[in-house]
């Protein structure tokens, strides 16, 4: 095996497990449950991790156990008997490839909403509002605290007769950890107060699991060393819970992590985005490794092999974490290995994954339509067995350079036609925030795909009907984008700039600006920091409750945390309604989306943000020739199967078929693109 991260690669034992490697994908609730089980969706997405070469998949992400810790972002439920037997067909489909399998499980306590679910009270150690979740608990009884041990018990009893290899108890902000921290905790009977009282309640949790389970069944704990909040887990309590739970005998492994999840700011910190380093908490883990002498897992932002074999070489850690880093990619041990590093998908730290969920969608990948789609989107791309088409491609952002290279993978001619003179779109754009820069990673593997797949580029060329005419296509696609959309605001299109402006250095960062955001995305907020960073003066205003209220949490508490940092004003519930010229200045009239109230502003300029329109005139110049017009299979497009004008081609005497993809038809973002490109594609 020839590879420059041998530690990666060494076996290792985990209870009766023998692990190949060290690369495991940890827990986590993507939302893919199906009346809290998990279905066939959950169990390929993990499948095909386990087809790419890891060693152990923990799925489940805080599977709840009890009937007042109802799931609250799509979690599975392992409160009762029904369970098993999807546990025995999960853990059939993993262990044929070679990987172990284990289920996370968790009493979320404080941390779920009491208003879903079977409208039970939330529990805690103590009546203290959780601020992520909002629930305000009530304090748990010595009847409360038997009950839950025992539904502890028994879902981790399930488990082994499902055929898992173990579970992972999660204390991490939940129960267990919430009677652990003095900041959620203020009991004075046997439960709290001291040390020891307040580890009691985790203790009896795990002597019961191990009673209910035996032996041959590997239980890890996951819990937070250091909580870097005043008042709570400070990294010596951490290293001492760490040491008892070693000394107790109870646990196989820790699962080490770091932060305090049970803030808006906190998850920010405990699921890292791209505007932290990577790895940030591997020394930590390292620390408890070296206190306890235990087998320990880590994850929290490990995206590449290069971090993921520091932390296992240098003994921090004994297995790496790549869970987001498998999101991008499920096959990133078997592409290395393959020596095929420059194939691997990378997680570039957009969050897209985690804020979605937290928003209460599905997990997704932002520029991977495959996962969680192994139903039908495929994560590799088979020759098509009928003949090689010419496929012309306007646009090389990110639509277009994921229909081209899954065209190409296909086996078809691609050319791809460009107006700017580099790859990208507007990911160029949206990278240009120092801690937005990663982003740039999704270019350059698109582009580098595509290279390696033998698709032309032809940049700096402004597409006409005419050129691609010549060209003797087979299809066409357009991923042309749009162009901004200043009509919602009376004289935005003689008065406005857009952030492209800004983002793009067109209009220099000096006097004052006023950037109205209709979208309640990045695009307006990224402007503003990259305004208010330069010196500018910044108000971003959103007819929303908040700026930037579809933006997830990981992302939205940096946007803040630079924006309040830089100085810039933030107003919500303001829409703006016109532009007016006001000598060498501008008046922008704004109106109160509640009370209606009007009042104005003097500036220098004007910034809105409201999306785009399709650039839509070559559409219109191509769509009389085309074969399907503008007929469109929307049911073969929603499975990922050929588009009946491309069945049709060999017959047809003349003419192409004719699509059009990403914000070519709506602005809905670089997830929406890929996917329109992948399903278009795939099967093309």
């Amino acid at each position: 095996m020839k590879t420059p991260y041998p530690a990666l690669f060494e076996p290792m034992r985990l209870g009766h497990l023998r692990l190949k490697n060290r690369i495991i994908s940890t827990s986590h609730a993507p939302a893919y449950a199906e009346g809290g089980r998990p279905g066939e969706r959950y169990q390929r997405y993990h499948e095909e991790k386990a087809k790419g070469g890891l060693s152990l998949t923990m799925f489940g992400g805080a599977s709840s156990i009890s009937p007042d810790s109802p799931p609250s972002f799509g979690q599975i439920q392992v409160g009762d008997d029904g369970i098993v037997p999807f546990f025995k067909s999960f853990a059939e489909r993993i262990h044929a490839h070679g990987v172990g399998l284990m289920c996370q499980l968790s009493h979320a306590g404080r941390r779920t909403h009491a208003t879903s679910g079977n409208w039970l009270p939330a529990v805690a150690p103590s009546p203290i509002r959780e601020p992520a979740h909002g629930s305000m608990p009530k304090a748990m009884s010595t009847a409360d605290i038997r009950r839950v041990v025992a539904d502890y018990a028994a879902a981790a009893r399930r488990c082994k007769e499902g055929g898992l290899d173990g579970c992972e108890l999660l204390a991490s902000g939940h129960l267990i950890g919430q009677f652990w921290s003095g900041l959620s905790n203020r009991r004075t009977d046997a439960y709290g107060g001291s040390f020891e009282n307040r580890l009691r309640f985790g203790m009896e949790v795990l002597e019961a699991v191990r009673k209910a389970t035996g032996g041959d069944f590997i239980v890890s704990l996951r819990f937070t060393a250091n909580e870097f909040l005043e008042g709570g887990i400070d990294e010596a309590e951490g290293l001492e819970i760490a040491r008892r739970h070693a000394s107790s005998g109870l646990v196989d492994c820790l699962n080490v992590s770091g932060g305090a999840n049970w803030t808006k700011a906190g998850v920010a910190e405990t699921v890292p985005s791209m505007a932290f380093a990577s790895g940030r908490f591997i020394e930590l883990a390292g620390k408890v490794r070296r206190a306890t002498g235990l087998p320990v897992l880590h994850a929290e932002g490990v995206p590449d092999l290069a971090t993921a074999n520091f932390a296992v070489s240098e003994g921090h850690v004994d297995l790496i974490g790549m869970t987001r880093a498998q999101i991008a990619d499920p096959h990133i041990v078997k592409k290395h290995l393959a020596g095929e590093d420059e194939a691997i998908r990378p997680c570039v730290g957009a969050g897209y994954c985690i804020d979605r969920i937290y928003r209460g969608g599905d997990a997704l990948c932002a520029h991977n339509p495959a996962t969680g789609r192994e139903l039908y989107v495929p994560h590799s791309v088979e020759p098509s067995p009928g003949p090689a088409l010419t496929v012309v491609i306007v646009g090389a952002g990110p639509a277009g350079m994921e229909a081209a290279w899954r065209a190409a993978a296909r086996g078809h001619r691609v050319r791809v036609l460009e107006a700017q003179g580099e790859p990208g779109g507007q990911i160029l754009l949206g990278a240009r925030l120092a801690w937005r820069q990663n982003l740039l990673g999704v270019a350059r593997w698109l582009y580098d795909r595509c290279q390696a797949l033998g698709v032309e580029f032809s940049f700096n060329r402004f597409a006409e009907a005419e050129d691609i005419l010549a060209l003797a296509p087979d299809v066409v696609i357009l991923a042309t984008g749009g162009l901004p959309n200043f009509s919602t605001v009376e004289g935005g299109e003689d008065h406005a700039i857009s952030v492209w402006d800004v983002l793009s250095g067109n209009v220099a960062p000096s006097g004052s600006f006023l950037i109205f955001d209709d979208t309640g995305g990045q695009s307006g907020p990224s402007a503003a920091e990259f305004l208010s960073g330069a010196g500018a003066e910044v108000e971003l205003v959103t007819p929303d409750r908040c700026i930037a209220e579809d933006v997830g949490v990981t992302n939205h508490a940096i946007h803040l945390r630079n924006l309040y940092a830089a100085g810039a004003r933030l107003t919500p519930d303001q829409r703006l309604r016109r532009i007016e010229k006001d000598g060498n200045r501008l008046m922008a009239q704004l109106e109160n989306e509640y009370s209606g109230e009007t009042q104005t502003r003097k500036v220098d300029h004007v910034v809105v943000e409201a999306g785009t329109l399709p650039f839509d005139d070559l559409y219109a110049a191509l769509v009389e020739r085309s074969v399907n017009g503008e007929e469109f299979d929307p049911e073969a497009f929603m499975t990922a199967s050929r588009q009946p004008a491309v069945a049709e081609l060999p017959d047809a005497e003349n003419g192409y078929a004719l699509f059009r993809i990403g914000d070519a038809l709506a602005t809905r973002g670089l997830h929406a693109a890929v996917f329109d490109a992948a399903r278009l594609c795939s099967r093309l």
